[in-house]
């Protein structure tokens, strides 16, 4: 059974605010990015830049396109196409720079940065145009992202749901491993009777905390999709409308997720706080007291981001 009209309009609802969201998020770091310069010259939130400049462009074709209008129907679909597979392209290379600088203990990731262009972009433009090879594009749901036909399932699949996955279990695998380097670097710490350097492994547990969310996020936001799909494939001719919509939602939030999970660590904050310092007037300053105490407490680790100091290095 295909979805009603109204169920439509549900789902393009949907869509609409749940980019929007993800639109203001990732607006958010890449002003960040361009405003502050002691994070642009930090390699690690300038991948993190380029994620939310992708997840910012693939939240701005999902609210633009209509499904009614060919030539829009085309350019929200290969766009959007395109920008998604960046998105999750370019936590990959989050994953990689983290394991290379703390498992690994090597500190030329910045080497690699035209190595990442060429493997996002490059690899991004090649499924997009693999895509649209032999394929219509159809009103499936609220926007023109899939294609009508056996074919068509197989290729979008193929094109976006296998790397997808792909980059799901290289991202897991990878912070298994840098997580599992922390913990034992924690417990060699604990079994110190150095304070100091039990100090300083708390910092680093806080980042293994929050980093143990990461690979999480690509698999709450599109794993209701990959459902629908698997779903399509076996009953073409029905449509679930309460997966339709747990499918947009999620996936028009991965923008919104990356955002605050990958963009507001404790370097983004401690330079905004910094920046706001500096424009506060001094008659509010009584009033900032919670701003400088959190401003302070950020001060007191290093970002989430950056390469870590390891304990075995210390002996």
């Amino acid at each position: 059974m295909a979805l009603t009209v109204e169920e439509r309009r549900i789902l393009a609802a949907v869509n609409t605010g749940a980019s929007s969201l993800s639109l203001v998020g990732s607006g958010f770091i890449v002003l960040c990015y361009l405003l502050f310069k002691d994070l642009r010259n930090k390699f690690s939130f300038k991948l993190v830049f380029f994620l939310a400049l992708s997840d910012l462009l693939c939240s701005f074709f999902n609210i633009i396109g209509d499904p009614s209008t060919g030539f829009f129907c085309y350019a929200q679909g290969y766009s959007t196409h395109f920008f998604c597979v960046a998105s999750f392209l370019w936590t990959t290379t989050i994953a990689f720079t983290l394991h290379r600088t703390v498992v690994l203990h090597k500190t030329d990731v910045d080497d690699f940065e035209p190595v990442f262009h060429l493997y996002v972009w490059g690899t991004s433009l090649v499924m997009t145009i693999m895509r649209s090879i032999g394929n219509h594009h159809a009103h499936i749901r609220a926007w023109c992202w899939s294609q009508s036909g056996l074919a068509g399932k197989v290729v979008h699949f193929a094109t976006f749901y296998a790397p997808l996955w792909g980059a799901i279990l290289y991202n897991g695998f990878t912070y298994l491993q840098v997580i599992r380097m922390l913990k034992n670097a924690t417990r060699m710490a604990a079994g110190m009777s150095d304070r100091a350097l039990q100090s300083d492994a708390r910092p680093d547990m806080r980042a293994l905390n929050r980093w143990g969310y990461y690979p999480l996020i690509l698999i709450g936001s599109w794993a209701f999709g990959t459902i629908n799909r698997i779903h399509d494939f076996l009953e073409p001719g029905h449509k679930i409308f309460w997966l339709s919509v747990l499918d947009v939602g999620t996936a028009a939030l991965m923008g919104l997720f990356n955002a605050i999970a990958y963009g507001l660590n404790s370097s983004v904050r401690r330079t905004i706080y910094e920046q706001l310092d500096l424009f506060w007037p001094e008659r509010l300053r009584r009033w900032d007291l919670p701003l400088r105490s959190s401003k302070l407490r950020g001060q007191q680790q290093e970002s989430e981001m950056v390469p870590l100091k390891m304990q075995e290095q210390q002996k």
